[in-house]
């Protein structure tokens, strides 16, 4: 009974730090640098993770929201990597900086010069934008990934609230409450500080690559430590079927 029992928590420990480490690395999403606070603006990198062996992802298309439109929106150069920003009329103008605003960027794409995104890594492409939404607490980009094999993942289902996570999710930016004035809010980054933040990006992308590496590493441990737990429990069975019949 006893070596049932370990070979039991065995195998569920192993399936439980797979599900915890998968998420790490699953789905293209959204994550600022520092702080994206209501009203101010910030540097946001869209992670992109390659989910396919066989393929490497050779385009990404990110679609704006059209409910919050943003005035600014500046993408970083990516080496091996060509940005595309389109924009479109507003049917109702924004007010910038005393300015008015008719139109705004509706869609930026990415598209690889070179082999893109090969199979065991991500690449993160950051984008300069505000002015943040002072009325949300969250945005919603919709995302189209394409692989070298043409196959196409749309990342556009919007979570919904007391509901499971949907298989493709569209990934979403979540906003700090403002601190201080537009330009004065915490980890926001405008105009003159988008250079600074972009060239830490390096540094975020190595970090970001140890923990999915560590992620992968706990799932790939939790599932051997499971099957040795099975085997234990099998062996330690047939060892008193065997003393039993002698």
């Amino acid at each position: 009974m006893k070596a049932s029992r370990i070979a039991a928590a065995g195998a569920v420990s192993g399936i439980a730090v797979l599900a915890l480490s998968a998420p790490a690395f699953a789905h293209v999403s959204v994550q600022p640098e520092g702080t994206a606070a209501k009203g101010g603006y910030a540097v946001v990198d869209f992670k992109v993770p390659n989910e396919r062996d066989n393929a490497s992802t050779t385009k990404l298309e990110v679609n704006f929201p059209t409910d919050h439109p943003l005035s600014s929106v500046m993408p970083e150069p990516v080496p091996g990597w060509k940005a595309e920003v389109t924009k479109s009329k507003l049917d109702k103008p924004l007010e910038s900086h005393g300015q008015k605003i008719t139109e705004a960027v509706s869609k930026v794409t990415w598209t690889a010069d070179g082999k893109g995104i090969e199979p065991g890594y991500f690449q993160k492409f950051p984008v300069s934008l505000g002015a943040l939404p002072e009325d949300a607490d969250q945005l919603v980009f919709k995302a189209v990934q394409t692989y070298s094999n043409k196959e196409v993942v749309r990342w556009i289902e919007v979570q919904r609230e007391g509901q499971e996570e949907p298989e493709t999710p569209a990934p979403v930016l979540e906003l700090a409450a403002a601190e201080g004035d537009a330009h004065g809010a915490s980890g926001a980054k405008s105009g003159d500080d988008t250079e600074a933040a972009a060239q830490n990006t390096a540094a975020d992308s190595g970090s970001g690559d140890g923990s999915d590496t560590t992620a992968r590493v706990l799932g790939i441990v939790g599932i051997v430590v499971g099957a040795a737990g099975v085997a234990y429990g099998v062996l330690a069975g047939r060892r008193r079927d065997s003393g039993a019949s002698a």
